[in-house]
């Protein structure tokens, strides 16, 4: 059997630049509290927009990462200023 790695990210102790440098879609899903389905389907309006609309998504090989920049760009937060400094 595979452990399967858990990302906790909510708590009060939680911090959006404590995040790895690049996300896989569903740990995005997780910080954005959305579905699995709705994180993919933002991933896909984003390459289909050509990044106008949607999550921010880097492909890499067949793979699609969300990185972090991104991530705090599309919630209009500033790096480093994400822990309500």
């Amino acid at each position: 059997m595979v452990a399967r790695r858990e990302l906790r990210l909510v708590g009060p102790t939680s911090s959006l630049d404590e995040l790895p440098e690049v996300l896989t879609i569903e740990e995005a899903a997780k910080v954005l509290r959305i579905g699995r389905g709705a994180a993919y389907a933002l991933a896909r309006k984003y390459l289909a927009t050509e990044g106008r609309e949607g999550l921010p998504v880097v492909p890499l090989g067949r793979s699609r990462r969300v990185p972090r920049a991104g991530l705090l760009r599309l919630l209009d937060v500033e790096p480093g200023r994400a822990a309500g400094e």
